[in-house]
């Protein structure tokens, strides 16, 4: 019969191969980074292109193309790489899907270029294909940072999915006031929309801060140029303070594009440095654990040998019947000291967890207004805020209790 430290060594070999997967997993959301990057400056520069009629911007088009279809291989290899064995993915029913989802966008992606190519898509229209996109990828961030098991590498997960999505709030501002400047003019439902992102940036970058650790909250920091700052809030005032009667000067749609991607491109440094600090940090844990089933094996191997030495009366307890009671009291301490572990690490991920959560409700909350009376995203999302604002009450809250009412809409 196998003995308790059997066991533990057993455990700690199930944690490394948890922490090796999720080393991938966290391989595969560096790429899905460089991806979305690329693709939100092709979503600007498409928009830029169709909002001029095809007048402006046709150049760079081309090779930013080319930059998305090499950085989607990427994502495709990193996919092959991905064990789906359904017995051992964790969360792989979610994660699953969504890949599934985002190979059926991606194959969509040469169609949706042709008709830009064509400028047989609005400029609303290809920001909307875009978003969807960009939103699959960004959603198997979010199954990743699901479904990490250590707390740190929880922690890190959840930081670097709200500053990208964050980062894609930055992306959807600068193609909406791009396409606006471009065109000349801006309705009460774009200056309505254009709130919105400002709001769900600052929300997402309120979340990183509260995740990351002082160093990526230095970087951050670091990375903040004043002058594209000051540029980009000049031109997002003059767009959302605009009357109806006012009309944008189309030539600000440069100015707009330049200083909205030097911010972004700030961004992506930061982004960076999460996904090497991620990298790391999968790394060092994988180590100790290994570390820490080699100093299991070898107490294992020392009270084999002592069992086998020992003429010690009978064990009296269950732990192993071949181990006397000195030598189970060994055990017993180290498994009590990993379960003591354990339960440390369950606490620390349902608090990490809870924000994730959150988002998820909320998430489903939107999808639901939208089916049942027919919003769109933003307007579902300006209902439950604005719901949550009258009401005195918190965002989540107010998704929950439509949940909770989803038999009535």
């Amino acid at each position: 019969m196998n003995s308790g430290l059997n066991f533990l060594v057993a455990a700690r070999q199930c944690e490394i191969s948890e922490l090796e997967q999720l080393a991938l997993t966290s391989e595969l959301v560096s790429v899905i980074g460089r991806l979305v990057h690329a693709l939100q400056r092709e979503r600007g520069i498409s928009n830029l292109f169709l909002a001029s009629r095809g007048e402006r911007f046709g150049s760079q088009r081309a090779p930013q193309v080319e930059e998305c279809e090499r950085l989607q291989a990427e994502v495709m290899a990193r996919f092959d790489a991905l064990d789906t064995d359904a017995s051992r993915a964790r969360n792989g029913a979610r994660l699953f899907n969504r890949i599934a989802y985002v190979l059926q966008a991606l194959d969509g992606l040469p169609a949706l270029r042709a008709r830009v190519a064509a400028l047989a898509l609005t400029a609303e229209e290809t920001t909307a294909a875009f978003v969807r996109l960009i939103a699959g990828l960004l959603g198997v961030v979010l199954e990743a940072a699901d479904s990490a098991t250590d707390p740190e590498i929880s922690r890190a997960l959840v930081a670097l999915f709200h500053f990208m999505q964050g980062k894609e709030y930055a992306g959807q501002e600068r193609a909406l006031g791009s396409a606006a400047y471009a065109s000349g003019r801006i309705d009460p439902e774009r200056q309505q929309q254009w709130r919105h992102l400002v709001d769900a940036q600052d929300a997402c970058f309120q979340v990183f801060q509260d995740f990351s650790d002082a160093k990526a909250r230095g970087a951050w920091a670091d990375q903040h140029d004043a002058e594209a700052l000051a540029a980009q809030e000049k031109l997002r005032r003059a767009a959302l303070d605009a009357r109806l009667s006012s009309a944008l000067d189309p030539n600000a749609s440069l100015p707009w594009y330049d200083s909205c991607t030097r911010r972004i491109d700030a961004m992506r440094k930061v982004e960076d440095a999460l996904a090497i600090h991620l990298r790391s940090l999968c790394e060092r844990r994988i180590a100790q654990a290994r570390a820490e089933l080699r100093d299991q094996q070898a107490s294992l191997q020392a009270l084999q040998r002592q069992a086998a030495a020992s003429d010690a009366e009978p064990a009296t307890t269950l732990l192993s019947p071949s181990l006397s009671p000195h030598l189970e009291r060994s055990v017993l301490g180290m498994v009590q000291e990993q379960n003591r572990r354990l339960q440390a690490i369950s606490d620390e991920l349902a608090t990490t967890r809870a924000a994730l959560n959150e988002r998820k409700v909320i998430e489903r909350a939107k999808g639901l207004l939208m089916a049942s009376r027919k919003l769109s995203e933003d307007e579902a999302h300006a209902m439950l805020r604005q719901t949550a604002m009258n009401q005195g009450r918190k965002l989540v809250d107010v998704a929950n209790t439509v949940l909770s009412m989803a038999d009535l809409l």
